[in-house]
Protein backbone atom coordinates (compact mmCIF):
# COMPACT_ATOMS: atom_id res chain seq x y z
CA UNK A 1 0.00 0.00 0.00
CA UNK A 2 2.49 2.56 1.09
CA UNK A 3 5.04 1.41 -2.02
CA UNK A 4 1.88 2.46 -4.63
CA UNK A 5 1.48 6.02 -2.92
CA UNK A 6 4.64 6.52 -3.40
CA UNK A 7 4.58 6.01 -7.22
CA UNK A 8 1.66 7.69 -6.97
CA UNK A 9 3.39 10.97 -5.65
CA UNK A 10 6.33 9.99 -8.03
CA UNK A 11 4.16 10.16 -11.26
CA UNK A 12 2.43 13.58 -10.28
CA UNK A 13 5.92 15.12 -9.08
CA UNK A 14 7.14 14.01 -12.86
CA UNK A 15 3.97 15.18 -14.54
CA UNK A 16 4.44 18.39 -12.98
CA UNK A 17 8.38 18.92 -13.97
CA UNK A 18 7.19 18.16 -17.57
CA UNK A 19 4.91 21.41 -17.64
CA UNK A 20 6.21 23.72 -20.45
CA UNK A 21 6.65 26.50 -17.25
CA UNK A 22 6.81 26.76 -14.18
CA UNK A 23 7.76 28.99 -10.86
CA UNK A 24 10.74 27.65 -9.33
CA UNK A 25 9.47 28.57 -6.33
CA UNK A 26 5.61 27.12 -6.53
CA UNK A 27 7.30 23.58 -7.98
CA UNK A 28 9.38 23.56 -4.56
CA UNK A 29 6.34 24.33 -2.06
CA UNK A 30 4.18 21.44 -4.17
CA UNK A 31 6.84 18.82 -4.65
CA UNK A 32 7.39 19.65 -0.68
CA UNK A 33 3.15 19.27 -0.23
CA UNK A 34 3.40 16.11 -2.65
CA UNK A 35 6.52 14.78 -0.48
CA UNK A 36 4.86 15.00 2.77
CA UNK A 37 4.36 11.88 3.50
CA UNK A 38 6.62 9.91 6.71
CA UNK A 39 7.66 6.35 6.71
CA UNK A 40 10.51 4.04 5.31
CA UNK A 41 11.40 4.29 1.38
CA UNK A 42 10.02 7.81 0.90
CA UNK A 43 12.55 9.64 -0.49
CA UNK A 44 11.98 12.85 -2.71
CA UNK A 45 15.18 15.10 -3.84
CA UNK A 46 14.79 18.60 -4.21
CA UNK A 47 17.10 20.01 -6.82
CA UNK A 48 17.49 23.86 -7.79
CA UNK A 49 17.44 23.32 -11.85
CA UNK A 50 15.35 21.23 -13.63
CA UNK A 51 16.73 17.84 -13.54
CA UNK A 52 14.36 16.40 -16.22
CA UNK A 53 16.74 18.16 -18.87
CA UNK A 54 19.21 16.54 -21.15
CA UNK A 55 20.62 19.89 -23.40
CA UNK A 56 22.83 18.16 -24.65
CA UNK A 57 21.52 15.00 -25.69
CA UNK A 58 18.37 17.30 -26.85
CA UNK A 59 20.69 19.20 -29.05
CA UNK A 60 22.35 16.31 -30.40
CA UNK A 61 19.04 14.78 -31.11
CA UNK A 62 17.47 17.63 -32.50
CA UNK A 63 20.60 17.48 -34.94
CA UNK A 64 20.03 14.18 -35.79
CA UNK A 65 16.42 14.01 -36.69
CA UNK A 66 16.91 17.04 -38.66
CA UNK A 67 18.83 14.64 -41.56
CA UNK A 68 21.55 18.07 -41.24
CA UNK A 69 23.81 17.35 -44.12
CA UNK A 70 27.42 16.44 -42.65
CA UNK A 71 30.08 18.96 -44.51
CA UNK A 72 32.22 18.10 -41.23
CA UNK A 73 34.44 15.80 -39.54
CA UNK A 74 34.25 12.94 -38.30
CA UNK A 75 34.65 11.27 -42.05
CA UNK A 76 32.12 8.63 -41.60
CA UNK A 77 29.28 10.76 -41.92
CA UNK A 78 26.55 9.94 -40.18
CA UNK A 79 27.43 6.10 -40.75
CA UNK A 80 28.03 6.56 -44.46
CA UNK A 81 31.09 5.92 -44.99
CA UNK A 82 31.69 3.22 -41.87
CA UNK A 83 33.08 -0.18 -42.51
CA UNK A 84 29.72 -1.84 -42.71
CA UNK A 85 30.15 -4.61 -40.38
CA UNK A 86 30.95 -1.98 -37.79
CA UNK A 87 27.79 0.17 -38.46
CA UNK A 88 25.59 -2.35 -39.03
CA UNK A 89 26.49 -3.44 -35.12
CA UNK A 90 26.74 -0.32 -33.62
CA UNK A 91 23.87 1.11 -35.74
CA UNK A 92 22.76 4.28 -37.11
CA UNK A 93 21.73 6.19 -33.85
CA UNK A 94 25.19 6.19 -32.27
CA UNK A 95 26.63 7.23 -35.37
CA UNK A 96 24.45 10.62 -36.37
CA UNK A 97 25.40 12.21 -33.03
CA UNK A 98 29.19 11.25 -33.09
CA UNK A 99 29.75 14.98 -34.50
CA UNK A 100 32.52 17.72 -34.11
CA UNK A 101 31.90 20.78 -32.51
CA UNK A 102 29.64 23.40 -33.73
CA UNK A 103 27.37 26.17 -32.45
CA UNK A 104 24.77 24.15 -32.10
CA UNK A 105 26.10 21.20 -29.74
CA UNK A 106 28.43 23.62 -28.10
CA UNK A 107 32.43 23.45 -27.21
CA UNK A 108 33.66 21.08 -24.55
CA UNK A 109 36.84 23.29 -24.16
CA UNK A 110 34.79 26.63 -24.00
CA UNK A 111 31.54 25.64 -23.14
CA UNK A 112 28.39 28.26 -23.54
CA UNK A 113 25.66 26.68 -24.78
CA UNK A 114 24.63 23.17 -23.89
CA UNK A 115 27.70 21.63 -22.79
CA UNK A 116 27.67 24.34 -20.20
CA UNK A 117 24.07 23.81 -19.17
CA UNK A 118 24.46 20.11 -18.58
CA UNK A 119 27.45 21.06 -16.29
CA UNK A 120 25.31 23.36 -14.59
CA UNK A 121 22.56 20.65 -13.80
CA UNK A 122 25.34 17.97 -13.11
CA UNK A 123 26.78 20.87 -10.50
CA UNK A 124 23.21 20.99 -8.89
CA UNK A 125 22.45 17.29 -8.71
CA UNK A 126 26.10 16.36 -6.97
CA UNK A 127 25.81 19.53 -4.65
CA UNK A 128 29.32 20.95 -6.65
CA UNK A 129 29.77 24.86 -7.63
CA UNK A 130 30.97 24.17 -10.79
CA UNK A 131 31.37 20.63 -12.36
CA UNK A 132 33.34 19.53 -15.94
CA UNK A 133 32.84 17.12 -17.86
CA UNK A 134 36.07 14.58 -19.35
CA UNK A 135 36.05 12.29 -21.88
CA UNK A 136 39.36 11.57 -20.56
CA UNK A 137 38.65 9.26 -18.36
CA UNK A 138 38.95 10.42 -14.12
CA UNK A 139 42.58 9.65 -15.12
CA UNK A 140 42.52 12.99 -16.73
CA UNK A 141 40.43 14.74 -13.90
CA UNK A 142 42.26 13.54 -11.11
CA UNK A 143 45.59 14.68 -13.17
CA UNK A 144 43.74 18.19 -13.74
CA UNK A 145 42.86 18.88 -9.88
CA UNK A 146 46.50 17.85 -8.90
CA UNK A 147 48.04 20.18 -11.07
CA UNK A 148 45.83 22.46 -9.89
CA UNK A 149 46.60 22.05 -6.48
CA UNK A 150 50.44 21.80 -6.40
CA UNK A 151 53.29 23.09 -8.51
CA UNK A 152 56.87 22.08 -8.63
CA UNK A 153 58.83 21.18 -5.16
CA UNK A 154 55.66 20.93 -3.47
CA UNK A 155 54.53 18.91 -1.36
CA UNK A 156 51.31 16.85 -1.58
CA UNK A 157 49.96 14.18 0.95
CA UNK A 158 48.46 10.81 -0.80
CA UNK A 159 47.98 7.17 0.64
CA UNK A 160 50.06 4.49 -0.64
CA UNK A 161 47.70 2.55 -2.65
CA UNK A 162 47.04 5.55 -4.85
CA UNK A 163 45.55 4.75 -9.05
CA UNK A 164 48.56 5.56 -10.73
CA UNK A 165 46.96 8.23 -12.48
CA UNK A 166 47.62 10.42 -9.06
CA UNK A 167 51.45 9.47 -9.71
CA UNK A 168 51.26 10.61 -13.30
CA UNK A 169 49.56 13.74 -12.01
CA UNK A 170 52.24 14.23 -9.65
CA UNK A 171 54.93 13.49 -12.39
CA UNK A 172 53.22 16.36 -15.00
CA UNK A 173 53.37 18.39 -12.30
CA UNK A 174 56.30 18.11 -10.39
CA UNK A 175 54.99 17.88 -7.03
CA UNK A 176 56.80 15.64 -4.30
CA UNK A 177 54.25 12.84 -2.61
CA UNK A 178 54.51 12.33 0.88
CA UNK A 179 52.87 8.27 1.24
CA UNK A 180 50.62 7.62 3.97
CA UNK A 181 50.76 3.90 4.50
CA UNK A 182 46.79 2.80 4.07
CA UNK A 183 45.40 0.17 6.82
CA UNK A 184 46.20 -3.58 5.74
CA UNK A 185 43.31 -6.07 6.16
CA UNK A 186 45.46 -9.11 6.77
CA UNK A 187 42.58 -11.43 6.19
CA UNK A 188 41.81 -10.55 2.78
CA UNK A 189 44.93 -9.29 1.81
CA UNK A 190 43.76 -5.75 0.64
CA UNK A 191 45.03 -2.07 1.47
CA UNK A 192 41.75 -0.23 3.14
CA UNK A 193 41.34 3.01 4.34
CA UNK A 194 43.61 5.90 5.55
CA UNK A 195 42.64 6.99 9.10
CA UNK A 196 42.23 10.73 10.07
CA UNK A 197 45.16 10.00 12.84
CA UNK A 198 47.54 9.35 9.69
CA UNK A 199 46.80 12.17 7.37
CA UNK A 200 47.10 14.40 10.85
CA UNK A 201 50.87 12.70 11.84
CA UNK A 202 51.36 13.56 7.85
CA UNK A 203 50.18 17.27 7.68
CA UNK A 204 52.30 17.78 11.80
CA UNK A 205 55.45 16.22 10.11
CA UNK A 206 54.93 17.78 6.55
CA UNK A 207 54.05 21.77 8.01
CA UNK A 208 55.12 22.60 4.45
CA UNK A 209 52.29 20.67 2.59
CA UNK A 210 50.22 22.37 -0.09
CA UNK A 211 47.49 19.82 -0.88
CA UNK A 212 46.29 16.55 0.64
CA UNK A 213 44.95 13.61 -1.81
CA UNK A 214 42.98 10.29 -0.08
CA UNK A 215 40.63 7.37 -1.99
CA UNK A 216 37.03 7.41 -1.76
CA UNK A 217 36.00 4.57 -1.55
CA UNK A 218 39.02 2.20 -2.35
CA UNK A 219 38.20 -0.91 -5.15
CA UNK A 220 37.21 -2.51 -2.71
CA UNK A 221 34.20 -0.72 -1.63
CA UNK A 222 35.87 0.39 1.87
CA UNK A 223 35.35 4.54 2.90
CA UNK A 224 37.37 6.73 5.34
CA UNK A 225 36.07 8.42 7.62
CA UNK A 226 36.15 11.27 5.14
CA UNK A 227 34.52 14.00 6.91
CA UNK A 228 37.28 13.82 10.08
CA UNK A 229 39.75 13.82 7.23
CA UNK A 230 38.50 17.32 5.86
CA UNK A 231 38.30 19.03 9.28
CA UNK A 232 41.90 18.24 9.61
CA UNK A 233 42.98 18.97 6.24
CA UNK A 234 40.88 22.34 6.45
CA UNK A 235 42.39 23.46 9.96
CA UNK A 236 45.48 23.89 7.73
CA UNK A 237 44.09 25.90 5.46
CA UNK A 238 44.47 23.01 2.14
CA UNK A 239 42.69 21.53 -0.01
CA UNK A 240 41.25 18.11 0.00
CA UNK A 241 41.29 16.50 -3.15
CA UNK A 242 39.35 13.25 -4.00
CA UNK A 243 39.90 10.25 -6.23
CA UNK A 244 36.44 8.81 -6.12
CA UNK A 245 36.24 6.80 -9.07
CA UNK A 246 34.32 4.51 -7.55
CA UNK A 247 31.53 6.90 -5.90
CA UNK A 248 30.23 8.61 -8.55
CA UNK A 249 26.61 7.07 -7.06
CA UNK A 250 27.07 7.99 -3.16
CA UNK A 251 25.03 11.05 -3.58
CA UNK A 252 22.03 9.11 -4.36
CA UNK A 253 20.90 6.89 -1.72
CA UNK A 254 21.35 6.53 1.75
CA UNK A 255 22.16 3.44 2.48
CA UNK A 256 25.70 4.12 0.64
CA UNK A 257 28.73 5.79 2.13
CA UNK A 258 28.69 9.55 2.28
CA UNK A 259 29.78 11.12 -0.78
CA UNK A 260 33.08 13.32 -0.61
CA UNK A 261 31.66 16.63 -1.63
CA UNK A 262 29.60 16.01 0.80
CA UNK A 263 31.78 15.63 3.16
CA UNK A 264 33.78 18.87 2.64
CA UNK A 265 35.98 17.69 0.53
CA UNK A 266 37.27 20.77 -2.41
CA UNK A 267 37.72 18.92 -5.88
CA UNK A 268 36.28 15.68 -6.38
CA UNK A 269 36.98 13.11 -9.96
CA UNK A 270 34.13 10.74 -10.61
CA UNK A 271 33.90 7.76 -12.80
CA UNK A 272 30.34 8.45 -13.97
CA UNK A 273 30.67 5.16 -16.45
CA UNK A 274 32.08 2.71 -13.52
CA UNK A 275 28.56 2.64 -11.81
CA UNK A 276 26.50 4.58 -13.32
CA UNK A 277 24.75 4.97 -16.80
CA UNK A 278 27.84 6.79 -19.01
CA UNK A 279 29.79 5.41 -21.11
CA UNK A 280 33.00 4.24 -20.68
CA UNK A 281 35.58 7.05 -20.57
CA UNK A 282 33.10 9.63 -19.47
CA UNK A 283 33.54 11.19 -15.47
CA UNK A 284 33.02 14.33 -13.95
CA UNK A 285 35.25 16.69 -11.68
CA UNK A 286 33.40 18.55 -9.17
CA UNK A 287 34.63 21.71 -7.47
CA UNK A 288 33.29 23.29 -4.50
CA UNK A 289 34.85 26.25 -2.60
CA UNK A 290 37.71 28.15 -3.45
CA UNK A 291 41.03 26.62 -2.05
CA UNK A 292 41.94 25.65 -5.53
CA UNK A 293 41.11 28.51 -8.60
CA UNK A 294 38.30 26.73 -11.01
CA UNK A 295 39.73 28.97 -13.62
CA UNK A 296 43.15 26.92 -13.15
CA UNK A 297 41.28 23.76 -13.58
CA UNK A 298 39.36 24.53 -16.44
CA UNK A 299 43.03 26.02 -18.35
CA UNK A 300 44.50 22.49 -17.16
CA UNK A 301 41.40 20.35 -18.99
CA UNK A 302 41.37 21.75 -21.96
CA UNK A 303 45.21 20.94 -22.21
CA UNK A 304 44.69 17.31 -21.54
CA UNK A 305 41.79 16.71 -23.02
CA UNK A 306 41.63 15.99 -26.83
CA UNK A 307 40.63 18.68 -29.09
CA UNK A 308 37.98 16.33 -30.84
CA UNK A 309 35.93 14.95 -27.82
CA UNK A 310 33.09 12.18 -28.13
CA UNK A 311 29.94 14.13 -28.51
CA UNK A 312 28.39 10.47 -27.85
CA UNK A 313 30.25 9.98 -24.48
CA UNK A 314 29.50 13.58 -23.84
CA UNK A 315 25.58 13.09 -24.19
CA UNK A 316 25.88 9.96 -21.91
CA UNK A 317 27.19 11.89 -19.15
CA UNK A 318 23.69 14.49 -19.85
CA UNK A 319 21.64 11.43 -19.56
CA UNK A 320 23.49 9.61 -17.06
CA UNK A 321 22.96 12.36 -14.60
CA UNK A 322 19.52 12.17 -15.54
CA UNK A 323 18.98 8.73 -14.87
CA UNK A 324 20.41 8.68 -11.37
CA UNK A 325 18.65 12.77 -10.10
CA UNK A 326 15.70 11.46 -10.83
CA UNK A 327 15.77 7.56 -10.01
CA UNK A 328 18.64 7.17 -8.33
CA UNK A 329 16.93 6.30 -4.82
CA UNK A 330 14.70 3.12 -6.52
CA UNK A 331 17.66 2.29 -8.85
CA UNK A 332 20.61 2.13 -6.16
CA UNK A 333 17.90 0.32 -3.59
CA UNK A 334 17.69 -2.39 -5.92
CA UNK A 335 21.39 -2.79 -6.59
CA UNK A 336 22.16 -2.41 -2.94
CA UNK A 337 19.70 -5.45 -2.23
CA UNK A 338 20.77 -7.73 -5.00
CA UNK A 339 24.50 -7.29 -4.08
CA UNK A 340 23.21 -7.67 -0.24
CA UNK A 341 21.42 -11.08 -1.52
CA UNK A 342 24.59 -12.08 -3.64
CA UNK A 343 26.84 -11.20 -0.49
CA UNK A 344 24.82 -13.63 1.55
CA UNK A 345 24.23 -16.37 -0.48
CA UNK A 346 28.11 -16.34 -1.52
CA UNK A 347 28.90 -16.74 2.39
CA UNK A 348 27.15 -19.97 2.65
CA UNK A 349 29.13 -21.40 0.29
CA UNK A 350 31.86 -23.22 1.39
CA UNK A 351 35.43 -22.27 1.25
CA UNK A 352 33.94 -18.57 0.26
CA UNK A 353 34.31 -15.13 1.76
CA UNK A 354 32.50 -12.11 1.45
CA UNK A 355 33.19 -9.36 3.64
CA UNK A 356 30.73 -6.45 4.32
CA UNK A 357 29.76 -4.20 6.60
CA UNK A 358 31.80 -6.78 9.04
CA UNK A 359 35.03 -4.74 8.32
CA UNK A 360 33.36 -1.18 9.46
CA UNK A 361 34.94 -0.42 12.69
CA UNK A 362 38.19 -1.68 11.95
CA UNK A 363 41.07 1.56 11.64
CA UNK A 364 40.97 3.40 8.22
CA UNK A 365 37.50 1.32 7.40
CA UNK A 366 34.51 3.67 8.58
CA UNK A 367 31.84 3.04 6.10
CA UNK A 368 31.04 0.08 3.18
CA UNK A 369 29.07 0.37 -0.40
CA UNK A 370 27.99 -2.62 -0.46
CA UNK A 371 27.57 -2.75 -3.99
CA UNK A 372 31.20 -4.03 -4.12
CA UNK A 373 31.06 -7.85 -3.83
CA UNK A 374 34.81 -9.11 -2.90
CA UNK A 375 34.72 -12.98 -2.96
CA UNK A 376 37.65 -13.97 -0.87
CA UNK A 377 38.90 -17.20 -2.29
CA UNK A 378 42.04 -18.68 -0.46
CA UNK A 379 40.46 -21.21 1.47
CA UNK A 380 39.72 -23.38 -1.61
CA UNK A 381 43.06 -23.73 -2.56
CA UNK A 382 42.90 -21.30 -5.47
CA UNK A 383 44.14 -17.75 -6.13
CA UNK A 384 41.32 -14.56 -7.20
CA UNK A 385 43.40 -14.72 -10.26
CA UNK A 386 42.26 -18.28 -11.12
CA UNK A 387 38.90 -18.19 -9.40
CA UNK A 388 38.41 -15.26 -12.24
CA UNK A 389 39.34 -17.35 -15.05
CA UNK A 390 37.29 -20.25 -14.30
CA UNK A 391 34.23 -17.85 -14.06
CA UNK A 392 35.32 -16.28 -17.43
CA UNK A 393 35.94 -19.38 -19.34
CA UNK A 394 33.61 -22.24 -17.56
CA UNK A 395 30.33 -19.50 -17.36
CA UNK A 396 31.14 -16.66 -19.08
CA UNK A 397 30.89 -14.54 -16.05
CA UNK A 398 33.96 -11.80 -16.14
CA UNK A 399 34.44 -10.27 -13.03
CA UNK A 400 35.75 -6.62 -12.51
CA UNK A 401 39.14 -7.49 -11.32
CA UNK A 402 41.32 -10.25 -9.01
CA UNK A 403 44.21 -9.96 -6.96
CA UNK A 404 46.02 -12.89 -5.07
CA UNK A 405 43.46 -13.92 -2.70
CA UNK A 406 40.25 -12.17 -4.04
CA UNK A 407 37.78 -11.88 -6.78
CA UNK A 408 35.72 -8.14 -7.38
CA UNK A 409 32.50 -8.15 -8.74
CA UNK A 410 30.53 -5.03 -9.10
CA UNK A 411 26.73 -5.02 -8.64
CA UNK A 412 25.15 -1.90 -10.35
CA UNK A 413 22.05 -0.36 -11.42
CA UNK A 414 22.33 -2.57 -14.60
CA UNK A 415 22.63 -5.74 -12.72
CA UNK A 416 19.58 -7.65 -11.50
CA UNK A 417 18.54 -11.10 -9.44
CA UNK A 418 18.94 -13.38 -12.40
CA UNK A 419 22.56 -12.62 -13.00
CA UNK A 420 23.11 -12.83 -9.67
CA UNK A 421 22.09 -16.54 -9.07
CA UNK A 422 23.73 -17.10 -12.11
CA UNK A 423 27.25 -15.74 -10.55
CA UNK A 424 25.77 -17.91 -7.14
CA UNK A 425 25.33 -21.01 -9.25
CA UNK A 426 28.53 -20.62 -10.83
CA UNK A 427 30.61 -20.26 -7.44
CA UNK A 428 28.70 -23.61 -5.96
CA UNK A 429 29.87 -25.55 -8.44
CA UNK A 430 33.42 -24.14 -8.56
CA UNK A 431 33.81 -24.74 -4.85
CA UNK A 432 32.30 -28.38 -4.78
CA UNK A 433 35.33 -28.83 -7.63
CA UNK A 434 37.57 -27.38 -5.01
CA UNK A 435 36.81 -27.84 -1.74
CA UNK A 436 38.93 -29.55 0.75
CA UNK A 437 40.30 -31.31 -2.42
CA UNK A 438 43.34 -28.43 -2.60
CA UNK A 439 45.44 -27.20 0.10
CA UNK A 440 44.33 -23.80 1.43
CA UNK A 441 46.20 -21.03 0.75
CA UNK A 442 48.66 -19.68 3.72
CA UNK A 443 48.73 -16.53 5.47
CA UNK A 444 47.94 -13.63 3.02
CA UNK A 445 51.51 -12.20 1.38
CA UNK A 446 52.80 -8.70 3.52
CA UNK A 447 52.49 -5.80 0.72
CA UNK A 448 55.93 -4.37 1.04
CA UNK A 449 56.95 -1.75 3.07
CA UNK A 450 57.38 1.88 1.52
CA UNK A 451 61.04 2.10 0.01
CA UNK A 452 63.23 4.84 0.00
CA UNK A 453 62.50 7.90 -2.25
CA UNK A 454 65.34 8.73 -3.43
CA UNK A 455 64.61 11.09 -6.41
CA UNK A 456 60.79 12.57 -7.19
CA UNK A 457 58.98 10.73 -9.53
CA UNK A 458 59.46 13.78 -12.10
CA UNK A 459 62.96 13.51 -11.87
CA UNK A 460 63.38 9.20 -12.12
CA UNK A 461 60.74 9.26 -14.95
CA UNK A 462 63.00 12.15 -16.94
CA UNK A 463 66.33 10.73 -15.81
CA UNK A 464 68.87 9.04 -18.43
CA UNK A 465 68.12 5.07 -17.83
CA UNK A 466 69.54 1.99 -18.46
CA UNK A 467 67.76 -1.40 -18.60
CA UNK A 468 68.19 -3.80 -15.96
CA UNK A 469 67.43 -7.31 -15.38
CA UNK A 470 64.76 -6.87 -12.32
CA UNK A 471 66.44 -9.74 -9.83
CA UNK A 472 70.07 -7.55 -10.44
CA UNK A 473 67.91 -4.08 -9.83
CA UNK A 474 68.23 -4.12 -6.00
CA UNK A 475 69.86 -1.13 -4.71
CA UNK A 476 69.27 0.91 -8.28
CA UNK A 477 66.16 3.74 -8.74
CA UNK A 478 63.53 2.91 -10.59
CA UNK A 479 62.62 4.97 -13.62
CA UNK A 480 59.48 3.01 -14.07
CA UNK A 481 55.70 1.71 -12.34
CA UNK A 482 55.42 -1.56 -11.08
CA UNK A 483 51.84 -2.54 -10.22
CA UNK A 484 49.25 -5.00 -10.58
CA UNK A 485 46.39 -3.73 -13.14
CA UNK A 486 43.67 -3.55 -12.29
CA UNK A 487 43.34 -2.03 -9.62
CA UNK A 488 46.29 -0.23 -11.16
CA UNK A 489 48.00 0.35 -7.52
CA UNK A 490 51.85 0.39 -7.64
CA UNK A 491 53.99 -1.47 -5.43
CA UNK A 492 56.90 0.66 -6.83
CA UNK A 493 57.29 4.32 -8.07
CA UNK A 494 59.66 5.79 -10.17
CA UNK A 495 62.29 7.85 -7.58
CA UNK A 496 62.21 4.50 -5.31
CA UNK A 497 64.91 2.11 -4.52
CA UNK A 498 64.54 -0.90 -5.65
CA UNK A 499 64.49 -3.33 -2.78
CA UNK A 500 64.98 -7.29 -2.15
CA UNK A 501 61.17 -7.42 -0.76
CA UNK A 502 59.90 -5.44 -3.78
CA UNK A 503 61.18 -8.24 -6.27
CA UNK A 504 60.15 -10.64 -4.64
CA UNK A 505 56.54 -9.93 -4.22
CA UNK A 506 56.69 -9.36 -7.74
CA UNK A 507 58.31 -12.59 -8.67
CA UNK A 508 55.23 -14.30 -6.31
CA UNK A 509 52.31 -11.57 -8.63
CA UNK A 510 53.72 -13.19 -11.58
CA UNK A 511 53.85 -16.90 -10.47
CA UNK A 512 49.85 -15.92 -9.22
CA UNK A 513 49.45 -14.70 -12.82
CA UNK A 514 48.54 -11.64 -12.21
CA UNK A 515 48.67 -9.02 -14.81
CA UNK A 516 51.96 -6.98 -13.49
CA UNK A 517 52.39 -4.17 -15.82
CA UNK A 518 53.96 -0.42 -15.40
CA UNK A 519 57.42 -2.10 -17.43
CA UNK A 520 58.11 -1.61 -20.88
CA UNK A 521 59.05 -4.95 -21.01
CA UNK A 522 55.82 -6.91 -20.87
CA UNK A 523 57.43 -10.03 -19.20
CA UNK A 524 58.22 -8.08 -16.43
CA UNK A 525 62.18 -9.27 -16.54
CA UNK A 526 63.53 -6.27 -17.12
CA UNK A 527 63.43 -2.75 -15.42
CA UNK A 528 64.49 1.09 -16.41
CA UNK A 529 66.75 2.47 -14.22
CA UNK A 530 68.25 5.78 -13.32
CA UNK A 531 71.53 5.21 -15.29
CA UNK A 532 73.58 7.97 -13.63
CA UNK A 533 72.85 8.85 -9.94
CA UNK A 534 75.63 10.81 -9.31
CA UNK A 535 75.00 13.28 -11.93
CA UNK A 536 71.17 14.44 -10.34
CA UNK A 537 70.24 16.87 -7.58
CA UNK A 538 69.46 14.26 -5.05
CA UNK A 539 66.38 14.87 -2.78
CA UNK A 540 65.76 13.10 1.08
Amino acid sequence: MFHNTIIIIYKKIIAFYLKASYNLDEMKEQLRRMANIKGRGCYIKLYNLNQLRTPLFDALLQYSENNTIPFHVPGHKRGQGMDEEFRNFVGYNVLSIDVTVFDQVDSLHKPTGVIKEAEELAADAYGADHTLFSIHGTSGAIQAMIMAAVGEGDKIIVPRNIHKSVTSGIILSGAVPVYVQPEIDINIGVAIGVTPESIGRALKENPDAKAVLIINPTYYGVASDIKAIAEIVHSYNLPLLVDEAHGAHLKFNDRLPVSALEAGADVVAQSTHKLLGAMTQASMLHVKGKRVSIDRIKNIMSMLQTTSPSYVLLASLDTARRQIAIHGKELLDNAIDVAEYTRDQINEIDGLYCFGEDVIGRPGAYAFDPTKVTITSKNLGISGYELEKLLAEKYNIQAELSDMYNCLCVMTIGDDYKKAGMLIKALKDISSEYYLKYIRMGGVLEIPNIPERVLTPREAYNSPTKVSALESSIGCISAEFIYAYPPGIPVLYPGERITGEIVDYVEKMKKASLKVQGLEDPDVNYIKVVRNLEALTITA
